[in-house]
């Protein structure tokens, strides 16, 4: 099974974040794999979300009773990608002496496009619907999940979208409204279910809160501890994560 293509770029892209891969299966800790990787052990942990987001299967698995806190290993997959990285290094030097000009890497990297958006799922085009001037983008996630994404006619037509496009899905910690998982859905937003795995606090502003999906992707909504406190919403509570169609942007391989 070939890598989907926005995993794939990411890797030739990004290799350093693939390279946390390699201290997790050394380490079997997040917190000495971030310091192998020069990383904060937030820092680590948004680079493994953002990898399994992308990926159709978990690249890391957290794991029952890791020595040094933050116990971690790769999946089969995490295997297999870490194998194509190190595939990837070796033929690395080949790649730079092919270039023509140093000016080169730097086009490259002014092309590659980075975003602030904390939450990037990769999905599929499943269907789309036409509602005046606007679309709606029907988006399959992995393991059967999907949400609705909004976009006018104009950007459905300058993506190039039709249905099995693959796509990844912007969605801003700050749109995400985080419910009780018995309170009903508010009619028309998307509404995915997922169990909260970390609250971070901060001294002087909202909690980031890192909610799993079934799917084992990863969600990172903001929310004010009073409100956490008030909906009933701890660490290893189920809950509701809502967000509006039109506060998902849709991003496609250049």
């Amino acid at each position: 099974m070939s890598l989907p293509t926005l995993l794939s770029q990411h890797i030739v892209r990004r290799p350093q974040r693939i390279a946390l891969l390699q201290h997790i299966a050394e380490q079997g800790s997040i917190t000495r794999a971030a310091k192998s990787a020069g990383l904060s052990y937030k820092a680590a942990w948004d680079a493994i979300d953002e990898l399994n987001n992308l990926a159709q299967k978990p690249l890391v698995e957290r794991s029952v009773g890791g020595k040094g806190g933050g116990g971690a290993r790769l999946s089969s997959e995490g295997e297999r990608v870490l194998r194509l990285y190190q595939k990837l290094q070796a033929l690395q030097a080949q790649v730079l002496e092919a270039a023509e000009d140093a000016s080169d890497l730097d086009l490259l990297g002014r092309l590659m496009l980075r975003t602030s958006a904390r939450n990037q799922l990769h999905g599929k085009v499943m269907a789309i619907e036409t509602v005046g001037r606007n679309d709606r983008i029907q988006l399959g996630l992995a393991e059967g999940l999907s949400i609705v994404a909004q976009i006018t006619h104009d950007s459905t037509l300058r993506l190039e979208l039709q249905t099995g496009t693959e796509v990844v899905a912007l969605i801003k910690a700050g749109w995400l409204d985080l419910v009780a998982i018995e309170q009903p859905a508010t009619l028309g937003n998307n509404c995915l279910k997922g169990i909260i795995e970390e609250i971070l606090d901060a001294e002087d502003g909202p909690s980031e809160v890192r909610i799993g999906l079934p799917n084992g992707q990863t969600l990172c909504a903001l929310a004010e501890p009073l409100q956490l406190r008030t909906r009933g919403l701890a660490v290893d509570q189920p809950v509701q994560v809502q967000f509006s169609p039109s506060n998902v942007l849709l991003g496609t391989p250049l």
